[in-house]
């Protein structure tokens, strides 16, 4: 692996995430986007340095160190998030853990870079009301409208992340027992309880879509169908949120994962325990599922503001 070029041991990193961290499609190509970033910098750097020669030498593994992270790094400020570059280092850092891990190098000269400081958001999500309202706004006299019922319902039952819901196959509900069997990031398994609401609406939806297109509604396969009866993308199931949100009137723009927010929001609002919902959600650290608990002691501040007398 020593002899190979940078770009070729990127390449088997890449294979290594996707073949043995069962790391998503998504996720790879977000680090192959971010390491091809990197050595597209050294690259630069390389011409740079050897101006006088026609064909400078490429950068071999063990000449990349701390400075040259440190000056990518230092390159993305001004026209990325703080969160991106954090990113960005992150994948550097578990690029070169791995080449450690290989005996390629003997030190992580990532790991002597500062994460930058993080700005800390609010989850976006919506109130109840303002979440009934986008349900109600459904009309289910068709079967695309049956359909986003049947999405929506279940994101916001279930506080799926739209891949997952995208991912669902029908044998994954179990209409019964109203559990879904989830499949979350890096093909980790949960499973979820599902709402009456959501079940209905369903059942609403498969049993329309069989009339209409004689796919059994209880027949193994993609639970919601695009109009040539595959899979529904995620890309699709935005498009229909945002034309949703557009025709209820709701002020701000939601995406298919504030619906996830709000599920959180509401169950931790309404007195859940914390990690009850972190189960729910499938984070891996209770820390990500914590930012929600702002929302609520906002909520919760306000209200007393109101109406303690003595406040």
């Amino acid at each position: 692996m020593q002899s190979a070029s940078l770009k070729k041991i990127v390449g088997t990193f890449i294979e290594h995430l996707t073949a043995e961290k069962g790391y998503s499609g998504n996720t790879c190509r977000a680090y192959e986007r971010d390491l091809n970033e990197f050595l597209i910098y050294l690259d630069a750097m390389r011409k740079s340095d050897h101006q006088q020669t026609s064909d400078p030498p490429e950068f071999s593994v063990d000449h990349v160190d701390s400075l040259m992270i440190r000056g990518f790094i230092g390159s993305l400020h001004q026209k990325n998030k703080k969160s991106t570059i954090s990113r960005k280092l992150s994948s550097l850092r578990s690029f070169f853990k791995y080449l450690m891990r290989h005996g390629v190098i003997t030190e992580n000269p990532a790991d002597l870079i500062m994460t930058p400081k993080q700005e800390k958001p609010i989850p976006s999500y919506l109130t109840v009301d303002e979440m009934f309202r986008l349900l109600d706004a459904i009309q289910t006299d068709t079967l695309k409208g049956l359909r986003s019922r049947a999405i929506f319902e279940t994101l916001y039952s279930c506080g799926l992340r739209v891949s997952e819901l995208a991912g669902l196959n029908v044998q994954d509900v179990d209409f019964d027992q109203r559990l879904v069997r989830v499949v979350g990031k890096g093909s980790k398994e949960r499973v979820v309880p599902i709402g009456k609401k959501a079940i209905f609406a369903i059942t609403a939806y498969r049993k329309r879509l069989k009339r209409h297109t004689g796919i059994e509604w209880e027949k193994d396969g993609p639970l919601i169908l695009n109009q040539q009866n595959g899979r529904l993308s995620t890309r699709s199931i935005a498009r229909i949120l945002a034309r949703l949100v557009d025709s209820c009137g709701l002020a701000s723009p939601v995406s298919p994962h504030a619906l996830r927010h709000t599920f959180a929001t509401h169950m931790l609002d309404a007195g859940a325990d914390l990690r009850v919902v972190q189960e729910l959600l499938g984070h891996k650290s209770l820390s990500t599922t914590q930012k929600y608990t702002h929302v609520s002691i906002d909520r919760l501040m306000e209200t007393y503001d109101r109406a303690h007398p003595r406040k």
